[in-house]
């Protein structure tokens, strides 16, 4: 689905991304994690073609997205901090992007159902708490029924509810066989969503995992724990 191929970065110089290789499949949940400023989201904007990288190759459905932006159209993404016109209602936001993407194919209301949102298009956005600006976040990610979803911090700033709401949906995507990206701080959260972990950190790929996979090797229950001790195990072997 996506494959990436020695993919570097630099900005000035500082290296961000160094020789990253990934394959990422359908049907799959992918936890990105590391700690800040490791590159994840230098790696995820080049996949969405916000930043162009010095070397390398990212194929989509084995196709290089150098110089193409129709891909694009098979992605949902979810920032972690959604910028939207203040002036603007949720119900202008959605009509908007609507007209935008031109998409005809019918689309996926459950998150505004479920979020209450239609209660609210009449809201501007400078109005919205961060939460709800989040749940807006959302909806626009999955509406298009894309094939691809990126979520970035997507439970940030939610209440349990909410969160509890967004995380059934993304393990409902999954089923349909669609690619899950997912970046998150908060690693206990993920237990029940993901099929894989990729662990960034200094622009480059520490591991890249399926989480039975390393459960089994470190002998862990919790995959907090089990980072934390393949980590350790790293930094041993490095010092030895």
């Amino acid at each position: 689905m996506i494959e990436i191929k020695q993919l570097n970065k630099k900005f000035g110089k500082q290296e961000v991304l160094k020789a990253i290789n990934l394959t990422c499949n359908k049907g799959e949940c992918i936890a990105l994690i590391g700690p800040n400023g490791c590159g994840k989201t230098t790696l995820i904007k080049s996949v969405l073609g916000m930043v162009i990288p010095d070397k390398g190759e990212i194929l989509f459905d084995s196709q290089s997205v150098a110089g193409q932006f129709l891909y694009r159209d098979k992605i949902g993404y979810m920032p972690q901090i959604g910028r939207y016109p203040d002036y603007m209602t949720i119900g202008q936001i959605i009509e908007m992007i609507k007209k935008v993407r031109n998409h005809d194919a019918s689309l996926d209301t459950d998150l505004i159902e479920q979020f209450g949102l239609e209660k609210m298009f009449d809201k501007p956005m400078r109005t919205l708490s961060g939460g709800t600006t989040q749940k807006v976040s959302a909806v626009l990610a999955f509406l298009f029924n894309p094939d691809v979803l990126i979520l970035d911090e997507p439970t940030a700033g939610l209440d349990p509810l909410a969160s509890e709401v967004l995380k059934q949906k993304i393990i409902k995507e999954k089923q349909k066989g669609k690619l899950i990206l997912i970046t998150s701080h908060l690693l206990s959260e993920l237990d029940d969503l993901i099929t894989e972990i990729i662990f960034m950190q200094d622009g480059e790929l520490i591991f890249h995992k399926k989480i039975e996979e390393l459960k089994e090797e470190t002998k862990e229950h919790k995959i907090s724990n089990a980072i934390a001790k393949i980590l350790k195990t790293n930094s041993n072997e490095q010092t030895n």
